[in-house]
């Protein structure tokens, strides 16, 4: 039988609030087990580049990285917040090792191809080079990495990295050899089915019944993608995803759980 394995990943409006992201590193150090912590990089980049005079530019949502941009956000997430987290970690008993996608080239990926949009240096992950088999010698070795949404090309250049793809990357690259669940946590109790009603999470979401909603129109965009690569996740042998609220981190990694539970 496999172990299990939790790869949680952590975003939003939880990484902008000090106190609840205080509240969150404690519920993820007392989280038993092998587990793998992947965080985004909230407002903060954007706070310090206007004090820097780096424009932040964006088009559908989703960052410009261009050359002063890369630098930001190579300081603020691979710096400034990777090391913050750790540190917390560290105060709590948690063997906690902070990296980027760079580091032991543990996330090989690729600069995004020029289409319509030229996002800068925004980095595709290269699925089958990820190398499992070092992610398991930290596990083995008792210590948490805590992965910074960096990556690189390969030769020399540091990638802006969507932090959702790169936990369900790393979640499917150690499918094999684990029982993951991947554990998408931010600031709403799960996927809605009617965005202006809070209490209106769908517990259970399967392919069938994710076609139904997206023809009924039922789902707020901003959470397509999260469910695409929650689907994709499970098609390439990840056991589960949840997606849920930040606070209910300790629920959704025992059972029953709750939040949005996605299952083939």
């Amino acid at each position: 039988m496999k172990p299990p394995l939790f790869v949680i990943k952590i975003g939003g409006n939880v990484i902008d609030h000090p106190e609840a992201l205080d509240a969150f590193l404690a519920d993820f150090a007392a989280v038993n087990g092998n587990k793998i912590l992947v965080h985004g990089g909230g407002k903060i980049a954007t706070r310090i580049g206007d004090k820097l005079g780096i424009e932040s530019k964006y088009i559908d949502g989703r960052r410009i990285t261009d050359d002063a941009t890369i630098d930001l956000v190579t300081m603020v997430y691979g710096g400034l917040l990777n090391k913050q987290i750790v540190a917390k970690l560290q105060a709590r008993n948690c063997n906690a090792m902070g990296i980027t996608g760079a580091d032991g080239n543990m996330l090989p990926a690729m600069k995004r191809p020029v289409k319509e949009i030229d996002y800068g240096w925004v980095g595709d992950i290269l699925q089958d080079r990820i190398p499992a088999d070092q992610w398991q010698v930290l596990l083995e070795q008792d210590i948490v990495p805590v992965l910074a949404p960096l990556t690189h090309d390969g030769a020399g250049q540091i990638l802006n990295t969507n932090a959702d793809t790169m936990a369900s990357a790393i979640a499917v690259a150690l499918s094999k050899d684990y029982t993951v669940r991947l554990i998408y946590c931010f600031e709403k109790k799960g996927v809605l089915e009617y965005v202006e009603d809070e209490n209106s999470v769908l517990p259970v979401i399967t392919k069938a019944s994710y076609q139904q909603l997206k023809v009924d129109n039922k789902l707020f965009a901003g959470i397509l993608p999260k469910l695409d690569n929650a689907f994709a996740a499970i098609d390439a042998g990840v056991n589960e995803v949840l997606i849920g609220h930040a606070d209910d981190l300790l629920q959704n990694t025992s059972q029953p759980t709750t939040g949005t539970l996605i299952t083939a």
